[in-house]
């Protein structure tokens, strides 16, 4: 920050040891010549404090605002430089390095009334020492109260959920307003940073809720059309099975055959099921329809079905077969 110093006190070892290896060789060349020895020292130390006065230095990352008689005389620096002593006088030592100002705007309220407390950060540097020195008293406490207001000044033309998602945005116009006042003063703002933004407990966890109300409901709509979608492709599968009763049949042997083989153990179901699921009874249907082919003139061998059974012949002829509905 800008260190002020109206006493000019700032010197260096290298001053002082100048100044005191001058004074002691007029000293010594005053009581040489033979001034008398008080008068030789006093002189001999006022010259060595007059030299180590007019020597001054600045660190590299400073600029001096050098102040003669109380006119401006110009900016001194980096390293060192000379003045008048008495007459010359170093008003301030201007840090030009990228600075860092954090502000914030307590209870401040949004567009819809909602009292937040927003805590930024300013990266800003000077970039004209002559300007920052002479059009404005402290341009630190100067740039503090400008990001103060137009911080307020933003909150108050923004939603609260505008300040939480769109918090580069905030930034960005909070710079620019910087910049505009701040132009005059030789301050350049190299950006502006939202780091917080807190809101009152109860309005948070009133967010909360309603956050999870609405995920609530998005998961009861996708879980809808998802029941939607699985509802018509049993009417598509309904349609299909309608007139190949089979395919039903034997889709639900699968299914069966499936959930046994995943579980590992038996399984009980109802009476019509089984009746339904009898292998013999279908293989004699499809045989029946002329699915199944025959050779030889023999009817196949179906697992399952019971043999024919001879009946009793009848008188003078030979034994006849009756046939067992499978």
């Amino acid at each position: 920050m800008a260190r002020h110093s109206p006493t000019d006190t700032r010197y260096s070892f290298a001053a002082l040891v100048a100044g005191l290896i001058i004074g002691t060789v007029v000293a010594a060349g005053l009581v040489l010549a033979g001034v008398p020895i008080p008068a030789g020292l006093g002189l001999g130390a006022a010259i060595g404090i007059f030299v180590a006065a007019s020597v001054k230095y600045t660190d590299q990352w400073e600029k001096a605002v050098l102040m003669r008689l109380g006119r401006y005389r110009g900016l001194r620096g980096p390293g060192y430089f000379a003045v008048v002593p008495i007459i010359d006088r170093v008003s301030y030592h201007i840090d030009q390095r990228i600075r860092t100002t954090a502000f914030g705007a307590e209870s401040c309220l949004t567009r819809d009334t909602v009292p937040v407390n927003v805590d930024a950060i300013a990266f800003w540097i000077v970039r004209d020492a002559e300007r920052a020195a002479l059009e404005v008293q402290d341009y630190d406490e100067a740039v503090i109260l400008s990001a103060q207001t137009a911080l307020r000044d933003a909150i108050g033309k923004h939603d609260l959920a505008e300040l939480i998602q769109s918090r580069v945005e905030l930034g960005h116009g909070l710079k620019v307003a910087l910049e505009q006042k701040m132009m005059n003063w030789g301050i350049q703002v190299q950006s502006v940073e939202i780091r917080d933004v807190i809101i009152p407990p109860a309005l948070e966890d009133a967010m909360s809720r309603q956050a999870q109300a609405e995920r609530e409901r998005q998961a009861r709509i996708i879980l809808g059309t998802a029941e939607t979608e699985i509802a018509h492709k049993f009417v598509e599968a309904a349609n299909a099975y309608k007139d190949h009763p089979a395919a039903m049949n034997l889709r639900a042997m699968n299914m069966l055959y499936e959930s046994i083989v995943k579980r590992g153990s038996l399984m009980v179901v109802p009476s019509g099921l089984a009746d339904s699921l009898n292998v013999p009874s279908m293989m004699g249907l499809l045989g029946g329809a002329g699915h199944v082919p025959r050779s030889g003139g023999e009817a196949p061998a179906i697992a399952g079905a019971e043999p024919a059974r001879e009946s009793a012949p009848a008188a003078g002829g030979p034994p006849r077969l009756e046939k067992t509905r499978i």
